[in-house]
């Protein structure tokens, strides 16, 4: 993993994090924009299902189709016939002839996803709608070269709970349906776990939803903030909106600039609040989800945090909040709020302050933790050499014209880019970084590498070294095309000798998932070398579980404290909760506030094993003296999450104090469990008297 290159202080943020629009090239119009209108599901909205026949898809049309959702049938590859009574087609364009739907869900494995997703395209179908994760990178590109040159299909996901209408009863995904009820609040979320504590939130407080849309925690989304932004505007259901946003990408501040617009252009603008997660990620970490890392002159937690306060949204910490809050800003506003009835708000299902966020390493590129294979200097230069780019030792001295040059993606245009700067200085780089967007298909253009050429200010070159940019240029793309690569770049010198450029300083970065889903690129990724990943993270890996131990106090040569150990379902509910605990817990002034031992996402679909899997994992950390369980089911059933703390207990031996917020799915059955069990555990539903008494427990006030 590469060295910090630099330590950035609050007072230097705004210097070297300017606005995104500096660095980020949007995606240009085309006709994928005019399919947001295909967004706008409810009652009337014809759904079929991809995988129909499936386990988990039966499963959930049951559930759907007893809520009201209008699914007329599904696809089987080659199958006729029906299931559950309703016909099953041998294909989607089949489909679309007999049954004429507005919506697919896809419901099948990320190794048979993508052609799901092209079958839907080509069958133009309106809205399709992809839950599945890990579907490869490059698959997604493809798949949105494809979408930019159509005008009839509108991808929602992947790596997404997927969109709801409460009011129309219409649910294309698996989001926990008892938590929703039929209001006036539109949510639009990159976390499901977050998006399921802010409706239930606002269940309680009696407001309910609209329309949700999951965006989903992928490296690129099939639908971002602001195309859901521009529904919510002329939706009519549609009296506030929330945005649940996390680190990655620039899709937050393109949202602030485009409310900061919205709110100048509409007389009575909709109240708009939102929450960001990450504030305490692991610098150069992916936490979680495929997307959550911050590339080259994308911005951090806190910038987004900022753009979206200046651009005029209430901001929130914690999503449990949003109940209260919405119905304070729709009082203010004088919109509808009763959108809940007295029944509703006594159903049995129960579930601001700026963050302190403390000065943070800056990494240039993500370390190698699950979607980031991170080939070694000497490998990279090895495969770079066989696709005819020769690397050399950085010249010494180093000269004062460098230049910095790559391929990575390119996230708002949802395509591949070049990435470059006329300068590798490290105080300079992530404010000098451009990004010139490609369509996936056809690879760089003679325009694009023009561009290229003249931010890096390489258009004055003797023609042997201007040629030389121009070929590795392309010899770059076919090595990032052909081995899946996220990230490939290189820096440049012009020779002290010659008139030809010398290339070092290779880093090169591929997706893991097109190997552990798809088995493709076997090759490459054995070379993996784990030598230096921690014991823990290789356990949790096997597990299907994401654990990061976070740096503390006493590792920066500070007083130990004792710190909590953070087990949570679901990466953005993770980094919340890893954002709340140090800004509700650490002592005013702390330099460094962070007061969690680990990042701990079990998964969406966690099951006893699981859990007691990543209480010896959180456990082998002699800095934890309390353990905080707070998970909110979805996916994962609470009952389960409960037996897992008892088998943890039995096969683990928990010494250390625990304490357990469960919400959402089988919350009731769940605390049930662990009483019946009498071990010394607290159990609380309210998240913030659950933060109060980890706070306690960690600071020695208690114990088992």
């Amino acid at each position: 993993m590469r060295n910090p290159l630099l330590a950035i202080s609050k007072s230097s943020l705004s210097i070297l994090w300017p606005s995104h629009a500096l660095f980020s090239t949007s995606a240009k119009l085309n006709g994928y924009d005019d399919t947001i209108q295909n967004l706008k599901i409810g009652k009337h909205t014809r759904v079929i299902f991809q995988g129909f026949t499936g386990k988990q898809a039966t499963a959930n049309a049951k559930e759907s189709i007893e809520w009201g959702t209008q699914i007329v049938g599904g696809v089987k590859p080659k199958g006729s016939g029906e299931h559950l009574g309703l016909p099953v087609l041998p294909s989607v364009r089949a489909a679309m002839e007999q049954l004429k739907p507005d919506a697919t869900g896809i419901y099948v494995a990320a190794h048979q996803a993508t052609a799901a997703i092209e079958e839907a395209i080509e069958a133009e179908v309106p809205l399709i709608v992809a839950v599945a994760e890990h579907i490869p990178l490059h698959d997604i590109m493809r798949i949105h070269s494809m979408l930019s040159s159509q005008s009839k299909s509108r991808l929602v996901g992947a790596n997404a709970p997927g969109i709801i209408s409460a009011i129309g009863r219409c649910r294309i995904g698996f989001q926990p349906l008892p938590t929703f009820s039929p209001g006036h609040i539109g949510i639009v979320a990159k976390s499901g776990t977050l998006s399921y504590e802010t409706v239930g939130s606002l269940t309680r407080a009696g407001l309910g939803q609209s329309l949700c849309i999951g965006m989903g925690g992928d490296v690129i989304a099939g639908t971002n903030f602001v195309d859901a932004l521009k529904v919510f505007e002329h939706d009519d259901d549609t009296e506030a909106i929330i945005i649940v946003g996390e680190l990655g990408g620039t899709a937050e501040e393109e949202a602030a600039d485009w409310i900061t617009a919205y709110r100048k252009r509409v007389n009575d603008p909709k109240p708009i609040a939102a929450v960001i997660g990450g504030f305490q990620a692991a610098p150069g970490r992916v936490m979680g989800h495929a997307g959550a890392w911050t590339g080259l002159g994308e911005g951090t937690a806190e910038s987004k945090y900022k753009a979206l306060e200046n651009a005029g949204v209430t901001m929130v910490d914690h999503p449990a909040k949003f109940g209260g809050v919405m119905k304070e800003i729709l009082a203010k506003s004088g919109r509808n709020e009763q959108s809940a009835s007295q029944a509703q708000q006594r159903r049995s299902y129960h579930t601001t302050t700026r963050p302190l966020v403390s000065p943070q390493p800056f990494h240039l590129f993500p370390s190698p933790q699950k979607r980031a294979l991170h080939l070694s200097p000497s490998q990279s230069t090895t495969l770079l050499s066989s696709h005819q780019i020769p690397i050399s030792s950085p010249p010494s001295p180093l000269p004062q014209s460098t230049h910095f040059l790559g391929i990575t993606v390119a996230r708002s245009a949802r395509s591949p880019c070049l990435i470059c700067a006329p300068t590798t200085s490290p105080s300079q780089l992530p404010h000098r970084i451009r990004r010139i967007p490609f369509d996936y298909r056809t690879g760089p253009t003679p325009e694009s590498i023009t561009s290229a050429l003249t931010h890096m200010q390489l258009t004055a070159l003797p023609p042997v070294a201007k040629s030389q940019t121009a070929d590795l240029i392309r010899n770059l793309w076919e090595l990032y095309r052909t081995k899946e690569a996220i990230t490939t770049t290189v820096s440049l010198a012009l020779s002290n000798t010659s008139d030809e450029l010398q290339i070092y300083d290779p880093h090169l970065y591929f997706d893991d998932a097109c190997f552990k889903s798809c088995r493709r690129q076997a090759e490459l990724h054995n070379q993996r070398d784990t030598w230096e990943i921690p014991e823990p993270e290789l356990e949790a890996e096997k597990s299907g579980i994401v654990y990061i131990r976070l740096a503390s106090d006493t590792e920066q040569g500070q007083e130990p404290k004792n710190l909590i150990g953070t087990l949570v379902n679901g990466a953005g509910l993770a980094m919340n909760t890893v954002d709340v605990l140090s800004l509700r817990l650490a002592s005013p002034g702390t330099t460094h506030p962070t007061y969690s031992a680990n990042f701990l996402d079990t998964g969406g679909k966690a099951t006893s094993a699981t859990i007691s899997t990543s209480f010896k994992l959180i456990l082998s950390d002699p800095r934890v003296s309390v353990v905080f369980v707070n998970i909110f089911g979805g996916l994962t059933l609470c009952d389960m999450i409960a037996e897992g703390i008892i088998l943890a207990f039995k096969e683990v031996g928990v010494k250390k104090p625990v304490v357990v917020r469960l919400r959402g799915t089988n919350e009731e059955k769940g605390r049930e469990v662990l009483e019946r069990a009498k071990l010394p555990i607290r159990a609380f539903d309210d998240f913030e008297e659950a933060v109060r008494e980890v706070g306690r427990l960690a600071n020695g006030e208690g114990g088992l």
